[in-house]
């Protein structure tokens, strides 16, 4: 499998925002991520790193 999770970075801590993501995508107003389950939410932010190694993937907020 090829999904990462995807964690938000505050404060010097990565928080858990989406297991298994399987789509990301940019779209106006935020980054659309949709996981191997269906779950669907949009980050309002940016991308600061993905690892394909360690499948995480790190957001930031504006």
């Amino acid at each position: 499998m090829c999904e990462a999770n995807a964690y938000i970075e505050q404060d010097g801590k990565e928080e858990l925002y989406l297991e298994s993501v399987d789509i990301m995508r940019p779209e106006e107003g935020g980054i659309y991520m949709r996981n191997l389950f269906g779950e669907q939410k949009t980050f309002d932010g940016e991308v600061k790193e993905i690892s394909l190694l360690r499948h995480k993937i790190i957001l930031k907020r504006r």
